[in-house]
């Protein structure tokens, strides 16, 4: 007869076994936990819609009082880029030792440190009027990736004006951090890259898309696909800030002559150079596609009620 074997230990949870939950089968657990989770802390934190803050997010401040900017290694990574792809310093300029790429990324950089004061001074605008709207909830709160560049510029903005904003980061295979203003209960990390996009898009009630790269394009033109199609039941308001980069990098008017876009697609956007401009349009639009309509039909906000206000798709 065999030896009786050994007391077993308790076995794990289902949801305390990390093997499983880390596991290909647990991977429908890691999705909803992307929903669930984000969810529960907008409501929590009675947060009702944003507008979201997309640009470049590889140049790097070196110091708050500083417009010196560093090239990064990748879009929002910790280490710089290499000596040769950074903008010339402007002893390198003077002595003509500069190269040809580090000229080019020196006008970059002071191009890309305007747009950093546009996208700070224009998230404070937003911040400083949506704070005066009366709701229980927290309305077209500043959103962005939550990384450095553009997205550090419009979170700093609406922290300065004393408002909540959110960072909605995604973890990549290299070293990164959250900016330092966004709001600590407001800072959120994704392994899926759709879900974050979930969360941008359900969300917004407006983006402003500032000079960027492949994540700002991938973004932009998601948002412009949902607005063409209409596929979610919301009007949302799409500026394309900085004309003068966007005409160099689109040719909205090829798409056109060549019929992969109608000429009325062209409307689906604003393009704007200054912060004041852009944020006269966010308060034109936004009043009357979304305040406006909301004082014609009031409603009781009870606790049960203060969840954020996410996108309902058309069938």
């Amino acid at each position: 007869m065999p030896k009786p074997p050994r007391q077993l230990e308790r076995a794990p949870l289902a949801y305390e076994n990390s093997a499983f939950l880390n596991a290909p089968d647990g991977r429908i657990f890691r999705i909803l936990s992307e929903y669930s989770e984000p969810l529960a802390r907008f409501r929590r934190e009675r947060i009702r819609d944003t507008v979201v803050f997309y640009g470049s997010a590889r140049f790097h401040a070196l110091d708050e009082a500083s417009h010196e900017l560093k090239l990064l290694e990748n879009t929002g990574s910790v280490a710089l880029a290499p000596h040769e792809e950074q903008p010339a310093k402007q002893p390198e300029l003077e002595q003509g030792t500069a190269t040809e790429l580090g000229r080019r990324r020196a006008q970059a950089a002071v191009e890309m440190a305007r747009y950093y004061e546009d996208a700070r001074r224009l998230a404070f605008l937003l911040t400083t009027w949506s704070k005066g709207l009366k709701s229980r909830r927290h309305r077209f709160v500043v959103t962005s990736g939550g990384g450095p560049g553009i997205m550090e510029a419009a979170n700093r903005g609406a922290y300065e004006a004393g408002g909540k904003t959110i960072g909605l980061n995604i973890r990549l295979p290299f070293e990164q951090y959250p900016n330092r203003y966004v709001t600590p209960s407001l800072n959120f990390e994704f392994h899926y890259f759709f879900m974050r996009k979930y969360w941008f898009a359900y969300l917004a009630k407006a983006l402003v898309i500032f000079p960027g790269g492949f994540g700002t394009l991938d973004e932009m033109f998601e948002a412009l696909t949902l607005s063409q199609t209409r596929k979610l039941a919301k009007k949302m308001t799409i500026i394309l800030y900085g004309s003068a980069y966007w005409n160099q990098v689109l040719n909205f008017d090829v798409l056109v002559d060549k019929g992969a876009i109608s000429p009325r697609d062209r409307d689906l956007f604003h393009v704007a150079d200054h912060p004041d401009e852009a944020f006269a349009m966010l308060r034109e639009n936004l009043t009357r596609d979304h305040l406006e309509p909301e004082a014609g039909h009031p409603y009781t906000e009870d606790e049960a009620s203060l969840a954020p206000e996410i996108a309902r798709t058309r069938s």
